[in-house]
């Protein structure tokens, strides 16, 4: 993240230990990776939920394990609601880029941490993972001369004209098919990391001009601006997440066959 872009927000704990030691290597280790750390702390964090969650599943759930079934449950029905039944198999990869997205993003509503997501590298890497998950379950699906049939538009030709069309046509609709595939990592990348990042810069900056207010009365602490904004915060970061995750499942309903599509409908 370059200095520009944190002084926008507000500072968490790597910025201010970077602030405090300037010539620490590890602490400079960490403010250069500072998106990949606290990724990982949501990592561990929703490892240990799941784990202690199915650790000792019973009959009769907890309240930690009926919250997670609940929503595992929820989540199913969010991907089979759009794929239909097929989409089943494809739950555990959504539901966990849906957790991810969320955590990350909610985040930087803590105080002294950080959202990934506010990070162009993390959103690019999510956005890449979706692409590559989705071609390569074209590519399981159809096998690759289905799967460039696919991209191709499935042209059939009939009658003279197509027939004597087809070539080109077949070049012009693999070269479209390629750039929209191309295209939607951008698109997921960059509305996911506008919309996080804009939340973060208005907290940040709210929250200087709360400081800013009582400067005058040399006060150590500033009037809380930034906490109406808050629950702009945890609406957008739910909003985000549902998105992303949404542009994923119909991204991946879209390179089924044409006979798990018809069988959805």
């Amino acid at each position: 993240m370059s200095s520009e872009q944190q002084s926008l927000e507000a500072p968490n704990i790597i910025t201010l230990l970077h602030q405090a030691f300037p010539e620490s290597q590890a602490v400079d280790f960490l403010h250069h990776f500072e998106a990949p750390f606290f990724s990982a702390i949501v990592i561990v964090g929703l490892t240990v939920v799941a784990r202690m969650a199915s650790k000792n599943p019973t009959i009769i759930p907890g309240k930690l394990q009926n919250a997670v079934e609940f929503l595992v449950d929820s989540l199913d029905q969010f991907v089979c609601g759009v794929m239909g039944p097929i989409g089943r198999q494809f739950t555990p990869f959504i539901g966990t880029l849906f957790l991810y997205i969320l955590a990350m993003n909610l985040m930087g509503i803590i105080p002294g941490m950080h959202s990934p997501t506010a990070s162009i590298n993390t959103t690019v890497a999510l956005a890449v993972t979706v692409f590559v998950y989705v071609q390569y379950t074209g590519l399981r699906l159809h096998g690759f001369l289905g799967y460039v049939d696919h991209l191709t538009g499935n042209l059939r030709p009939r009658g003279w004209f197509l027939w004597s069309c087809y070539p080109l046509l077949i070049i012009f609709n693999l070269v479209l098919h390629t750039i929209g595939e191309l295209v939607k990592p951008v698109s997921l990348s960059v509305r996911l990391f506008g919309n996080i990042f804009g939340e973060d810069v208005l907290i940040g900056q709210m929250m200087v001009l709360g400081i800013l207010a009582l400067s005058f009365m040399n006060s150590p602490v500033g009037i809380p601006l930034q906490f109406p904004f808050y629950l702009l915060a945890i609406l957008t970061s739910i909003i985000q997440a549902v998105v992303f995750s949404l542009l994923s499942v119909i991204y991946i309903f879209l390179m089924l066959p044409h006979e798990a599509e018809g069988h959805h409908t």
